[in-house]
């Protein structure tokens, strides 16, 4: 009996041996966790509890060189769904994708695919109706929601949407300024951390603000709104009488080489980019490339003069309108005898211009075109800027020194053509043409590139012969009463790559032109590709040039500006 009762009570020793081991381990474990790791079990607590969120910064304003609004941000509501939070996703679908304007169906599968997840956008930036009509529906708050974003908006609408481009539904610049200055504007955005309770629901924003936002810069252009207006509503009167398969133009200052209008036509609205066509998004002024015919000869006349190969006072033979080079014929429109070296600009003569040509030959006819930036992009702050086409020294020819003098065999944009013609109407210097004017800090005025023709003769070709052009020659539809202007007509023959030889049907017609000649501010282009109805340049291009320069005169210097351009022919 005895035995037996110490066996028993040496088992329940036992037992009670490992039940205190037990509760030892536990005792000890929990002091360990209390006491020693409570740092660590606190950091993962308050993990699973604290949330960060980024705070949007502000992009930048884009706006004109006086001040006017051209690129703005707004807020919008933008409204989501948290899909773990949802219970039946095809009803919630069939609530709201009707006035969202979305599919019920794909809003559905969306949510479905996304169930594990705590946030999903069901549309971004709702128009004040689209608001309304969710809030309408009284859904649950802990469902969905409404977060506020940002929003691009162009309060002038088209005007200047090439140059100024556009900012996708994620933020990011897409074309024009809003791409090349993307990261300026955009800013940088912040943190800030708040507590969430087991739903997700914020229960406390915590005060420290691990990363401030930082608001995009200011832009400010070169533009002038009142001046591109002008130029695109004379855009559009272009495409009205014309049908032209596209037309472009600049208003350039060739003092300093500052952009004071930009226009291209087909166009868009950068506030509805759905609605733009194809050929709307491209920028035909840094993007198409074309012959530029007569506007390229008075370039070649300045470095002529400059090189003594011709004197101002020189008569060239022009041969009665026919003149073999090699074994080619060139021809003029009319059979001219002897003209002066001004009157060879004037009356745009092909046969005096391939002899100057060979006066020079064709390694200082490359050299100079180098000069005058062909063949390379001017810098001007757009993206998308093509070079033109110059080809290799090596590949030219005996043709090349009579077809390069009357702006064949090389190819350039219209920001080229008006940036060599502003050599000119400078004094002879190349300036890098820019519309930037201020990012947060002043920009230089300008840069001089190189010094490409001497003073005396840029003033010469501008005052004598490019006046002359307008005053009696190929550009008297761009006279204006009381205004010395100069300028240069241009129709060039597109060339048939399919034939192998120019068109005889279809034409860039084109007119450069500035005032005052005596001291050139202002600067005019306009380039018309293949006009219905019209094929010369002082008949396509002229009038609408003249319109747009007197409205500029009129506008920066209105004392000098009388009365509408004077009727005349063109030749």
């Amino acid at each position: 009996m005895s035995t037996s009762h110490n066996e028993s009570r040496g088992r329940v020793r036992v037992v009670g041996f490992f039940i205190l081991l037990i509760w030892g381990v536990l005792i000890a474990r929990l002091l360990h966790i209390q006491w020693w790791r409570q740092e660590d079990f606190t950091s993962i607590a308050t993990r699973q509890q604290v949330s960060s969120e980024t705070i949007l910064a502000r992009p930048g304003d884009i706006l004109d060189r006086r001040g006017r609004l051209l690129a703005t941000t707004i807020t919008v509501p933008s409204f989501y769904v948290d899909p773990a939070a949802l219970d039946n996703p095809h009803d919630f679908a069939a609530q709201v994708a009707p006035v969202l304007g979305l599919s019920a169906e794909k809003l559905s599968w969306q949510i479905q695919e996304a169930s594990s997840r705590r946030f999903l956008w069901v549309k971004r930036r709702l128009t004040e109706e689209e608001q309304q009509a969710i809030e309408a529906l009284q859904l649950p708050a802990h469902v969905c929601g409404m977060k506020v974003e940002y929003r691009r908006h162009y309060p002038q609408g088209s005007l200047a949407a090439h140059v100024i481009g556009l900012r996708d539904i994620d933020g990011q610049g897409r074309g024009g300024i809003e791409q090349t200055f993307n990261e300026q504007l955009q800013g940088h955005d912040g943190k800030r951390r708040f507590v969430r309770d087991a739903r997700g629901h914020v229960l406390d924003v915590l005060e420290e603000v691990t990363q401030p936002p930082v608001d995009g810069a200011e832009i400010t252009l070169t533009l002038d709104a009142v001046i591109q207006l002008r130029l695109e509503q004379q855009l559009d009167e272009l495409v009205k009488q014309y049908s032209p398969c596209g037309v472009c133009g600049i208003v350039l200052d060739p003092q300093r080489g500052e952009i004071l209008a930009m226009g291209s036509r087909p166009t868009l609205d950068p506030n509805r980019p759905q609605d733009a066509s194809e050929l709307a998004w491209k920028n035909l002024c840094i993007s198409a490339v074309y012959e530029p015919g007569s506007t390229f000869k008075p370039l070649v006349v300045a470095r002529a003069l400059d090189l003594k190969t011709i004197q101002p006072y020189d008569n060239l033979d022009c041969e009665h309108g026919a003149y073999r080079m090699g074994p080619r014929v060139l021809h003029d429109h009319h059979p001219y005898g002897f003209l002066s070296v001004s009157d060879v600009l004037v009356k745009s003569s092909n046969i005096g211009m391939a002899k100057i040509g060979e006066s020079l030959g064709n390694e200082e006819l490359y050299r100079l075109a180098l000069d005058y930036g062909f063949g390379q992009p001017t810098g001007v702050e757009l993206p998308g800027e093509l070079t033109g086409l110059l080809r290799p020294y090596a590949s030219w020819n005996q043709y090349s020194t009579g077809s390069i003098p009357m702006g064949q065999e090389l190819a350039a944009t219209p920001l080229q053509m008006i940036t060599a013609h502003a050599v000119l109407a400078n004094g002879g210097r190349r300036i890098t043409p820019h519309l930037l004017k201020s990012a947060g800090t002043p920009q230089p005025q300008h840069v001089v590139v190189s010094q490409v023709v001497s003073p005396q003769n840029a003033r010469w070709i501008v005052q004598g012969p490019l006046h002359d052009v307008v005053a009696r020659g190929t550009g008297t539809k761009a006279k204006i009463e009381g205004i010395e202007v100069f300028g240069k007509t241009g129709t060039a023959q597109k060339y048939d790559a399919a034939a192998r030889e120019y068109s005889h049907s279809k034409h860039v017609c084109s007119f450069i032109c500035g005032a005052p000649a005596n001291d050139p501010q202002v600067l005019v282009l306009i380039t018309v590709d293949e006009p219905q109805g019209g094929n010369a340049g002082g008949t396509v291009a002229a009038p609408i040039a003249a319109n747009v320069l007197k409205e500029s005169l009129q506008y920066l210097r209105p004392h000098q500006v009388v009365e509408r351009p004077l009727e005349g022919s063109a030749q």
